[in-house]
C-alpha cells in the first residue's frame, strides 16, 4: 500500500496530471491561506459562517471549491472570509 506521498509523487511523475496540477497551484494556495488564517483565529466553519451572515454549508463549499477548481469565488465573498477570521484580504500580481 502506497502512502499518500508515494502516491502523489507517482502521480505528478506522469506530465499530464503535473501540468493539471501546476494549473491549479493558485486555488490550491488561496485554500491553505484561508485555511491558515481560519484555524489561527480558532474559528469552526459554522462560526466563520455566522460572522460572515452565511451558513456553515456555504463555508464548506467555499473551501472545498478551491481544491476542486470547479468555482471561482468572488472578490466580495474573499473579503467577507479575511474580516471573518481577522485578517486583510490582499490581492498581488507577481
Amino acid at each position: 500500500m502506497l502512502t499518500h506521498e508515494e502516491l502523489s509523487k507517482k502521480m505528478l511523475a506522469n506530465p499530464a496530471v503535473k501540468e493539471a496540477y501546476d494549473a491549479m497551484a493558485p486555488e490550491f494556495a488561496l485554500l491553505d491561506e484561508l485555511l491558515r488564517a481560519r484555524k489561527e483565529a480558532g474559528l469552526s466553519q459554522a462560526q466563520v459562517a455566522a460572522l460572515m451572515g452565511t451558513k456553515a454549508p456555504s463555508v464548506a463549499r467555499l473551501e472545498s471549491a478551491l481544491s476542486s477548481g470547479k468555482h471561482s469565488p468572488s472578490v466580495a465573498t474573499l473579503r467577507k472570509y479575511a474580516k471573518a477570521v481577522g485578517k486583510e484580504l490582499l490581492i498581488q500580481l507577481k
